[in-house]
């Protein structure tokens, strides 16, 4: 088939690669400009390039609204657009242009964690396993029938990195497999059921902040969703942001005020944790290593040379 494919950062890339490595003929390629935000210089291998590399044309967008681009597409004459990681609404008369429509691949088990950051939020969320779905596109954000699904499970120690690296590796099959569906002639996919859907924003600094009244399960898992390359999770000592680099649940349970540095254990230091702390029946956080402000990262212990005081969410 001929293919359009819209893409960005690496999930584009990858797309973008599997397209060429098929049978299909890419035609177009439609890509965003270079970001310096902090979560979309992550896992940038670039679009842009790979098109070009492989005489592939080009055309950067920040939106795909106007009419030079429409034009290019028709005159493309796709029989499918795939898109994968594209940031912004696509209309539907250029989704619906091509005769087979437009594929969307989104790296989360849809109708689950639709959106942005899917890996960070279901992994903050305890999910058991993340994947990658396929599926037509519609009017709907990410809500379209599924083509083509497959899921990993969630390691008790995975980190974001982590969940990127397995589910990546999914983008090939998952796209080809849903393409080869597709050209066989099949119309008839799965809907989506859509009470189970849930629909998350983009991650910010913002959504780093530790939140002491978290359980410190999630906030453990909140940890090891922000880790590098990531923002990692942070807090504020003394007026001064400090970085959670690495932490466990606790063994013990601890009492009193949430935020509080309480107990050193094994080799971690306990932060008291969760909305009801005051009943004693929580474990803590045990931090086991931090970075300062000025860049320096010290094990948890070395950093808190005595016991008491607060950290806080805010300076």
């Amino acid at each position: 088939m001929r293919v359009v494919m819209f893409g960005y950062q690496t999930w584009g890339h990858r797309t973008l690669q599997a397209l060429i490595d098929s049978e299909h003929d890419v035609v177009l390629v439609v890509t965003h400009p270079k970001s310096e935000h902090a979560y979309e210089k992550i896992w940038s291998d670039s679009v842009a390039d790979l098109a070009e590399a492989n005489g592939i044309p080009v055309l950067i967008r920040n939106r795909p609204d106007d009419e030079e681009l429409f034009q290019r597409l028709e005159d493309a004459a796709p029989d499918i657009i795939v898109a994968n990681n594209w940031r912004t609404w696509i209309p539907p008369r250029l989704f619906d242009l091509p005769r087979h429509g437009t594929l969307n691949v989104h790296d989360s088990l849809l109708p689950k964690y639709a959106g942005f950051s899917p890996l960070i939020w279901a992994l903050i969320n305890g999910e058991s396993e993340v994947g990658v779905t396929a599926h037509m596109m519609n009017d709907e954000l990410d809500a379209g029938d599924i083509v083509r699904q497959e899921s990993v499970p969630v390691g008790p120690k995975d980190t974001a990195t982590d969940l990127f690296h397995k589910t990546v590796d999914l983008i090939a099959p998952v796209t080809i497999g849903a393409l080869d569906l597709i050209a066989s002639g099949k119309k008839d996919f799965t809907p989506q059921d859509r009470t189970q859907a849930s629909f998350f924003h983009k991650r910010s600094l913002e959504d780093s902040r530790i939140d002491w009244t978290w359980p410190a399960a999630d906030l453990e898992r909140l940890v090891r969703a922000q880790s590098e390359p990531y923002p990692s999770a942070y807090a504020f000592h003394k007026g001064k942001r400090l970085e959670v680099l690495a932490a466990v649940v606790s063994e013990g349970k601890y009492g009193g005020t949430p935020g509080r540095i309480f107990y050193r254990e094994g080799e971690g230091v306990v932060i008291v944790a969760g909305a009801d702390a005051r009943t004693g029946r929580n474990h803590g956080l045990a931090l086991t290593r931090v970075r300062t402000e000025d860049g320096r990262e010290l094990a948890a212990s070395e950093y808190f040379t005595a016991m008491g005081g607060y950290l806080t969410s805010r300076p």
